[in-house]
């Protein structure tokens, strides 16, 4: 499969793709708008940067007791349920007055059913196509992501300037409605992948049985931390950018949106493995310029520049379902989306962390510097361990 036509002439694959399209949009105005109320009320980059990003800590909670339900639950019905607990939950941080802890309380319990969200779509989508149109398929849904948080962030931007943060929480809320409503009526009622019902025991079985395979442990290392990192320089874009956080994040949208249609669909399949090291430096080098505190235009072009980078996560994730069984897919990707979030969490924080004691610019400075030295020791591990008839870590053998 190498075209969009016959992508979406794949039954199912149009709908599940609308509803992503709908969740991410919600997703990225609810998140400028939340980190924005909270950064107006406290003036802390710390507590405005883990706003925006807190639901990721809570990714690797989900992972580690709620993921075996990835493969063991009716997807449809899955699916449908999470958008509308995250347009319940939306509409709650909507709710004037709501004390601090509340808001991140809520925002824990957001995070805990994404973790299970992750694994359920990308299992289907590996369902959906065929082998041979995953990456396609993947690559799609990514550029999807980008150009919605370039339409997410500019509308939300607009939306917090003109009206209010709240208004545009209840408006993300709505946008989960759509979402469901999509699914609801998009996808056929498809059984589980795996026998069984979902449990603790379970999760823990299979993520012990993913972990076991050193090939798959670097790719995951890979996946998580290095990008990671480097959406902790993006959760400062508030405190750098008060007034232009928009432009920051559509712009780092837009680098992304073109490292996927390249990775995904331009560059020919024998090439891509061997493009995970440049990537993946390309994706924290630019993040050193904010050394120099760069005016708005400039922040601008470094983060389009690095983020395209993130197309490096296309051959990880690629090489992950060529080392992963059928049956376990949804739980792998699953296990993948929740560590990659997890650490995009923890390095908001720490990134704020940072901020706080210094400058938000210092703190981008400092995370790029730190995924660099990761992806340089990760790539040392990769080629000590390729003598022995391992993979390397960033896809090429």
């Amino acid at each position: 499969m190498r075209s969009y036509r016959q992508l979406f002439h794949t039954p199912e694959f149009t709908p599940l793709f609308l509803a992503s399209s709908a969740n991410v949009l919600a997703q990225t105005i609810s998140g400028l708008a939340l980190g924005t109320l909270v950064f107006r009320a406290t003036a802390s980059p710390l507590l405005s940067a883990v706003s925006m990003f807190g639901p990721s800590l809570a990714q690797m909670l989900g992972a580690t007791f709620l993921l075996s339900g990835a493969d063991r639950l009716r997807p449809r019905s899955a699916l449908t349920g999470i958008s509308l607990v995250f347009a319940a939950a939306t509409a709650v941080l909507a709710l004037p007055a709501l004390p601090l802890w509340v808001i991140f309380a809520v925002i824990l319990g957001q995070g805990l059913v994404a973790s299970l969200g992750g694994g359920v779509r990308w299992g289907l989508v590996n369902e959906i196509l065929s082998k041979d149109g995953f990456m396609l398929g993947r690559s799609v849904f990514n550029m999807m992501s980008g150009i919605a948080q370039i339409v997410g962030y500019a509308t939300g931007g607009l939306l917090v300037a003109v009206l209010s943060p709240r208004l545009s929480l209840l408006l993300s809320a709505a946008l989960y409605v759509v979402a469901a409503a999509v699914l609801r009526l998009g996808l056929t009622p498809r059984p589980p992948r795996a026998q069984g019902r979902p449990s603790v025991a379970a999760t823990w079985r299979s993520n012990a049985l993913l972990w076991s395979s050193r090939p798959r442990r670097h790719v995951y290392l890979a996946l998580w931390i290095p990008n990671g990192l480097v959406v902790g320089c993006e959760s400062l874009y508030v405190s750098y950018a008060p007034g232009a956080a928009g432009t920051l994040f559509a712009c780092a949208a837009l680098g992304m949106f073109v490292g996927d249609v390249t990775v995904g669909r331009l560059v020919p399949p024998r090439l891509r493995p061997h493009l995970g090291i440049p990537l993946l430096v390309l994706l924290a080098l630019p993040y050193l310029f904010f050394a120099l505190r760069p005016t708005l235009p400039w922040a601008a072009v470094a983060a389009a520049v690095a983020s395209v980078g993130f197309g490096a996560s296309l051959v990880q994730q690629e090489r992950l379902m060529a080392l992963t069984p059928d049956e376990l897919s949804g739980h792998a990707l699953g296990l993948h989306g929740s560590g990659m979030l997890t650490m995009q969490g923890v390095s908001a924080a720490l990134a704020g962390s940072v901020a706080q004691l210094t400058s938000p610019a210092t703190a981008m400075t400092v995370m790029a510097v730190v995924s660099l030295a990761v992806t340089l020791a990760l790539t040392v591990a990769s080629l000590r361990h390729a003598e022995e008839g391992g993979l390397v870590v960033l896809g090429r053998r």
